[in-house]
Protein backbone atom coordinates (compact mmCIF):
# COMPACT_ATOMS: atom_id res chain seq x y z
CA UNK A 1 0.00 0.00 0.00
CA UNK A 2 1.32 3.40 -0.97
CA UNK A 3 1.37 6.39 1.30
CA UNK A 4 1.54 10.12 0.84
CA UNK A 5 3.62 12.76 2.53
CA UNK A 6 2.25 14.73 5.47
CA UNK A 7 2.42 17.92 3.39
CA UNK A 8 0.40 16.40 0.54
CA UNK A 9 -2.14 15.01 2.99
CA UNK A 10 -2.48 18.43 4.64
CA UNK A 11 -2.92 20.06 1.23
CA UNK A 12 -5.68 17.60 0.38
CA UNK A 13 -7.44 18.31 3.69
CA UNK A 14 -7.17 22.08 3.18
CA UNK A 15 -8.58 21.89 -0.34
CA UNK A 16 -11.26 19.41 0.72
CA UNK A 17 -12.37 21.78 3.48
CA UNK A 18 -12.67 24.63 0.98
CA UNK A 19 -14.65 22.48 -1.44
CA UNK A 20 -16.98 21.16 1.26
CA UNK A 21 -17.58 24.71 2.53
CA UNK A 22 -18.31 25.99 -0.96
CA UNK A 23 -20.42 23.14 -2.35
CA UNK A 24 -21.51 21.13 0.67
CA UNK A 25 -20.84 17.46 1.30
CA UNK A 26 -23.24 16.03 -1.27
CA UNK A 27 -22.24 18.25 -4.19
CA UNK A 28 -18.49 18.00 -3.63
CA UNK A 29 -16.82 15.23 -5.61
CA UNK A 30 -13.46 13.59 -5.04
CA UNK A 31 -12.57 14.86 -8.53
CA UNK A 32 -13.24 18.45 -7.35
CA UNK A 33 -10.93 17.94 -4.37
CA UNK A 34 -8.19 16.28 -6.43
CA UNK A 35 -8.30 19.06 -9.02
CA UNK A 36 -8.16 21.80 -6.36
CA UNK A 37 -5.29 20.07 -4.52
CA UNK A 38 -3.39 19.47 -7.78
CA UNK A 39 -3.22 15.70 -7.27
CA UNK A 40 -4.61 12.62 -8.95
CA UNK A 41 -7.93 11.25 -7.71
CA UNK A 42 -6.11 8.14 -6.48
CA UNK A 43 -3.90 10.31 -4.28
CA UNK A 44 -7.00 11.63 -2.51
CA UNK A 45 -7.93 8.03 -1.77
CA UNK A 46 -4.50 7.52 -0.21
CA UNK A 47 -5.41 10.31 2.24
CA UNK A 48 -8.82 8.79 2.98
CA UNK A 49 -10.53 5.59 1.83
CA UNK A 50 -13.83 7.35 1.01
CA UNK A 51 -15.33 10.80 0.57
CA UNK A 52 -17.15 10.32 3.87
CA UNK A 53 -13.93 9.52 5.70
CA UNK A 54 -12.21 12.50 4.07
CA UNK A 55 -15.06 14.73 5.24
CA UNK A 56 -14.75 13.34 8.77
CA UNK A 57 -11.00 14.04 8.71
CA UNK A 58 -11.70 17.62 7.62
CA UNK A 59 -14.19 18.08 10.46
CA UNK A 60 -11.81 16.48 12.97
CA UNK A 61 -9.05 18.84 11.80
CA UNK A 62 -11.39 21.81 12.31
CA UNK A 63 -12.20 20.68 15.87
CA UNK A 64 -8.53 20.08 16.66
CA UNK A 65 -7.55 23.54 15.33
CA UNK A 66 -10.44 25.16 17.25
CA UNK A 67 -9.38 23.53 20.49
CA UNK A 68 -5.73 24.48 19.96
CA UNK A 69 -6.72 28.09 19.25
CA UNK A 70 -8.89 28.29 22.36
CA UNK A 71 -6.38 26.54 24.62
CA UNK A 72 -4.08 29.55 24.23
CA UNK A 73 -6.54 31.51 26.39
CA UNK A 74 -6.63 28.98 29.24
CA UNK A 75 -4.22 30.39 31.82
CA UNK A 76 -4.46 28.54 35.14
CA UNK A 77 -3.04 31.59 36.95
CA UNK A 78 -6.28 33.47 36.21
CA UNK A 79 -9.57 33.10 38.09
CA UNK A 80 -11.68 30.42 36.42
CA UNK A 81 -14.81 32.58 36.16
CA UNK A 82 -12.90 35.20 34.16
CA UNK A 83 -11.28 32.47 32.07
CA UNK A 84 -14.68 30.98 31.32
CA UNK A 85 -15.95 34.27 29.91
CA UNK A 86 -12.82 34.70 27.79
CA UNK A 87 -12.87 31.11 26.58
CA UNK A 88 -16.52 31.23 25.53
CA UNK A 89 -15.99 34.53 23.71
CA UNK A 90 -12.93 33.25 21.85
CA UNK A 91 -14.46 29.85 21.09
CA UNK A 92 -17.57 31.54 19.74
CA UNK A 93 -15.66 33.98 17.53
CA UNK A 94 -13.57 31.17 16.09
CA UNK A 95 -16.53 28.85 15.45
CA UNK A 96 -18.45 31.59 13.65
CA UNK A 97 -15.57 31.92 11.18
CA UNK A 98 -15.57 28.17 10.37
CA UNK A 99 -18.75 27.00 8.57
CA UNK A 100 -17.97 23.27 8.84
CA UNK A 101 -17.21 23.58 12.54
CA UNK A 102 -20.38 25.57 13.12
CA UNK A 103 -22.42 22.98 11.21
CA UNK A 104 -20.90 20.25 13.37
CA UNK A 105 -21.71 22.07 16.59
CA UNK A 106 -25.28 22.79 15.44
CA UNK A 107 -25.88 19.15 14.50
CA UNK A 108 -26.29 19.82 10.79
CA UNK A 109 -23.61 17.36 9.67
CA UNK A 110 -25.64 14.45 10.98
CA UNK A 111 -28.38 15.40 8.51
CA UNK A 112 -25.97 14.89 5.60
CA UNK A 113 -24.34 11.77 7.03
CA UNK A 114 -26.73 10.13 9.53
CA UNK A 115 -24.59 6.99 9.82
CA UNK A 116 -21.80 9.18 11.21
CA UNK A 117 -23.91 10.80 13.96
CA UNK A 118 -22.09 9.01 16.79
CA UNK A 119 -18.72 10.07 15.43
CA UNK A 120 -19.91 13.68 15.09
CA UNK A 121 -21.24 13.55 18.67
CA UNK A 122 -17.76 12.44 19.75
CA UNK A 123 -16.24 15.43 17.96
CA UNK A 124 -18.67 17.80 19.69
CA UNK A 125 -17.56 16.25 22.99
CA UNK A 126 -13.92 16.88 22.07
CA UNK A 127 -14.98 20.49 21.46
CA UNK A 128 -15.89 20.78 25.14
CA UNK A 129 -12.41 19.83 26.38
CA UNK A 130 -11.31 23.39 27.13
CA UNK A 131 -14.58 24.20 28.89
CA UNK A 132 -14.14 21.10 31.04
CA UNK A 133 -10.58 22.10 31.86
CA UNK A 134 -11.65 25.58 32.99
CA UNK A 135 -14.53 24.17 35.05
CA UNK A 136 -12.17 21.71 36.78
CA UNK A 137 -9.74 24.56 37.39
CA UNK A 138 -12.57 26.56 38.95
CA UNK A 139 -13.35 23.70 41.31
CA UNK A 140 -9.66 23.45 42.31
CA UNK A 141 -9.52 27.23 42.83
CA UNK A 142 -12.65 27.12 44.96
CA UNK A 143 -14.44 29.45 42.53
CA UNK A 144 -16.93 26.75 41.44
CA UNK A 145 -18.79 24.23 43.61
CA UNK A 146 -17.01 20.91 44.16
CA UNK A 147 -20.18 18.91 43.42
CA UNK A 148 -20.56 20.53 40.00
CA UNK A 149 -21.52 18.11 37.21
CA UNK A 150 -18.72 19.36 34.98
CA UNK A 151 -19.58 17.36 31.85
CA UNK A 152 -23.20 18.53 31.88
CA UNK A 153 -22.30 22.15 32.58
CA UNK A 154 -19.78 22.09 29.70
CA UNK A 155 -22.45 20.66 27.38
CA UNK A 156 -24.92 23.35 28.47
CA UNK A 157 -22.37 26.10 27.91
CA UNK A 158 -21.70 24.73 24.43
CA UNK A 159 -25.46 24.75 23.79
CA UNK A 160 -25.75 28.35 25.00
CA UNK A 161 -23.12 29.33 22.46
CA UNK A 162 -25.19 27.85 19.67
CA UNK A 163 -28.71 28.67 20.80
CA UNK A 164 -29.19 31.84 18.71
CA UNK A 165 -28.05 30.03 15.56
CA UNK A 166 -29.99 26.81 16.14
CA UNK A 167 -33.22 28.35 17.42
CA UNK A 168 -33.56 31.33 15.11
CA UNK A 169 -31.69 30.26 11.99
CA UNK A 170 -28.62 32.04 10.77
CA UNK A 171 -27.51 34.36 13.54
CA UNK A 172 -25.12 37.25 13.32
CA UNK A 173 -21.82 36.97 15.16
CA UNK A 174 -23.11 39.57 17.62
CA UNK A 175 -26.26 37.51 18.34
CA UNK A 176 -24.21 34.37 18.87
CA UNK A 177 -21.79 36.17 21.15
CA UNK A 178 -24.67 37.66 23.12
CA UNK A 179 -26.25 34.22 23.55
CA UNK A 180 -22.97 32.77 24.74
CA UNK A 181 -22.34 35.68 27.11
CA UNK A 182 -25.82 35.47 28.61
CA UNK A 183 -25.39 31.71 28.98
CA UNK A 184 -22.14 32.13 30.89
CA UNK A 185 -23.72 34.81 33.06
CA UNK A 186 -26.64 32.50 33.91
CA UNK A 187 -24.26 29.70 34.78
CA UNK A 188 -22.05 31.93 36.90
CA UNK A 189 -24.74 34.02 38.61
CA UNK A 190 -28.09 32.29 38.15
CA UNK A 191 -31.34 34.19 38.12
CA UNK A 192 -31.71 35.09 41.76
CA UNK A 193 -30.78 38.45 43.18
CA UNK A 194 -27.85 38.32 45.58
Amino acid sequence: MSSITADKRESILVHAAKAFCKLGFRKTSVDDIARAAGVAKGTVYLAAPSKEDLFYQVVYREVRDWQAHCFRFVDPRQPADALLKTLVTEANAYAISRPILLDLLCGKLSESMPKWTDRFDDLRAIGRANLIEVLKLGVRQGVFRAELDIETVAALLQDFQLAPFVLRGPATPAEMLRGATVGVDLVLHGLTKR
